[in-house]
């Protein structure tokens, strides 16, 4: 599929004219983050949780302790609701009313399938190792068995997913602009990563790999 397919859940309701339908949006949204909020219903309260996840093809993969109670409730089966999102600008109008933020957003909705089959889970967390931090898994030590034993997989398919872009300036009134005398723009907003802080228990002289040192903006 090339496009998004539009459910009753993933239909924008307002502002339907920010909505991208390209599959390739979604793609690019999630593959661009760091951390996914995952909603899901435990002992019939909501609760909204952040945890690192990884995108193969049209699924997202997500993990976390066997023991965890929101895990063990999406492995049941209840709906969840997964969101990544990127804030890009801070816009600033001669309202306050019309004060907004440039954003991407992606929503995925769905229910998660546990993974049980090996190769399906070590692709699963590699693929969520190196969307957290690139280079990581031919770097450092694999799973034990016992560490993959506390671990629990799961897998969401994208097929019922949305996304939402703003971009430009504040979209003022007439009159606050005829009005003159206040200032609008946007202010933007990046990520970006400090210098490496080695481990204090690290041996002395060993340098951080390349897969690290790169992702960091000068000194």
């Amino acid at each position: 599929m090339t496009t998004l397919s539009p459910t009753p859940r993933s239909t924008l309701t307002r502002r339907r004219d920010r909505a991208r339908t390209d599959r390739a949006d979604l793609y690019a949204v999630l593959d661009a983050g760091l951390v996914c909020h995952l909603g899901v219903l435990v002992d019939g309260a909501p609760v909204v949780l952040p945890t690192g996840y990884g995108r193969v093809g049209d699924v997202l993969y997500l993990h976390g302790s066997t023991g965890a109670g929101w895990l063990r409730a999406a492995a049941a089966g209840a709906a969840v609701c997964a969101t990544v999102t990127h804030l890009d600008g801070i816009v600033y109008a001669r309202s306050v009313f019309h004060h907004s933020m440039n954003y991407r957003c992606a929503v995925v909705h769905g229910q998660a399938r546990p993974v049980t089959d090996a190769a399906e889970q070590e692709a699963a967390l590699r693929a969520i190792t190196e969307q957290l931090a690139p280079g990581s898994w031919d770097h450092a030590r694999r799973p034990s068995s016992r560490e993959l034993a506390a671990t629990a997989v799961l897998a969401l398919d994208l097929a019922e997913a949305s996304v939402k872009v703003r971009t430009g300036p504040p979209g003022d009134d007439a009159a606050d602009i005829d009005a003159g005398g206040r200032w609008a723009g946007v202010l933007p907003l990046r990520t970006v990563f400090d210098p490496p802080s080695p481990c204090p228990t690290l041996e002395p002289g060993l340098a951080p790999p390349p897969h690290v040192g790169e992702r960091s903006r000068p000194a």
